[in-house]
């Protein structure tokens, strides 16, 4: 591969999603605009309540749990943001070292590892939904903060953390089987 050639997949990979992660990873590289305005709003209401709470002298109930979720929601997303654009985490050391036709092997493997590992992380959240969103009756009541103002979040970012993960299996899956085609 040449410098040139490099140098434009690394600007590809800057600009959004790798052509690996189909249309799936197209979209999700896409939304993660949503999320990224959700770390600049929770800073807009940290700021509204320190000027609630130190000028005025009216503290709010609701901006520390409030920031806390969309925080986390943002953070929970990255994986899956850093799937499609192919930046997740890996030992460079072997993997540049690697000649093209086994890197092509290596993302496979990887892929389906990562896939199965998703999986598995995705049925462990799944029990975690199970607790938090429905009672033991089997009807729908989504697990509560606990705190004066007592939002849903927890339930909330249970359930969005099995949504992310399991979207997160089938992006690694699409990208394994991208890989074993050659397409770019």
């Amino acid at each position: 591969m040449s410098d040139e050639d490099e140098f434009a997949r690394e600007e590809e990979e800057i600009a959004g999603a790798i052509p690996e992660a189909g249309w799936l990873g197209h979209w999700i590289d896409r939304f993660g605009l949503v999320f990224a305005i959700g770390i600049v709003l929770s800073m807009l209401i940290l700021i509204n309540e320190v000027v609630l709470r130190y000028v005025f002298n009216a503290p709010t109930i609701w901006a520390h749990e409030t920031t806390i979720f969309l925080c986390g929601m943002a953070f929970v997303y990255g994986g899956l943001y850093c799937t499609a654009r192919n930046r997740h985490i890996r030992v460079v050391l072997i993997y540049d070292s690697l000649p093209k036709q086994l890197l092509r092997v290596f993302n496979i493997l990887i892929s389906i590892i990562c896939a199965l590992a998703s999986i598995i992380f995705a049925w462990a959240s799944w029990l975690m939904v199970q607790r938090a969103a429905f009672r033991p009756d089997g009807s729908f009541r989504l697990e509560r903060s606990g705190s004066a103002w007592d939002p849903v979040y927890p339930g909330l970012i249970k359930i969005f953390l099995f949504c992310v993960l399991a979207m997160m299996a089938v992006q690694f899956l699409v990208l394994a089987v991208n890989y074993a085609r050659g397409r770019k």
